[in-house]
C-alpha cells in the first residue's frame, strides 16, 4: 500500500518568505509547487520536499532533510560561499576535515535553516 507510493520530505518553518529566500536563495531549488496554501514544494532529483509552516519549527532536535551527493566537500565548498555555516557534531570514531564528517567511507556534513531545523549532505 504505502510502499508503492512516493514519500515527501515535511519541514516546518516560522516564516514561508523566509524559508524561500534560504531553500530558493542559498540551496539553489526550485519551486514547483504550494504557495497557495502555505505550503512550497520543491523538486530535490526525482523526489518533492514540502515547507510549511508551523508553531513548532525548528523544534526537531534530529535531521530532517538528508540529500545524497557525488561530492560532500564540493557541496560544502560552495554553499559556504553562499554564507551557509555548518555544523560540528563530536561523535565516536568520527574524523574532522573542516566541516566534513568522516566516517570510514562516509562524507557527511549538516548544516540548519533559518529556524533551526537540520539538514545533512552525505556521500552517496
Amino acid at each position: 500500500m504505502l510502499a508503492d507510493s512516493d514519500a515527501i520530505a515535511t519541514v516546518a518553518v516560522k516564516n514561508l518568505a523566509a524559508a524561500a529566500q534560504f531553500y530558493e536563495g542559498k540551496l539553489g531549488f526550485k519551486k514547483v509547487g504550494g504557495g497557495e496554501m502555505q505550503v512550497l514544494i520543491y523538486q530535490s532529483g526525482k523526489s518533492t520536499f514540502m515547507v510549511y509552516e508551523s508553531q513548532f519549527a525548528g523544534t526537531n532536535k534530529a535531521t530532517a532533510v538528508t540529500w545524497s551527493v557525488d561530492d560532500v566537500d564540493g557541496t560544502v565548498r560552495a554553499l559556504k560561499e553562499k554564507g551557509i555555516a555548518f555544523e560540528r557534531y563530536d561523535f565516536p570514531d568520527v574524523k574532522h576535515e573542516g566541516d566534513v564528517h568522516v566516517f570510514g567511507e562516509i562524507r557527511n556534513a549538516w548544516l540548519k535553516d533559518p529556524d533551526g531545523n537540520i539538514l545533512s549532505i552525505v556521500s552517496r
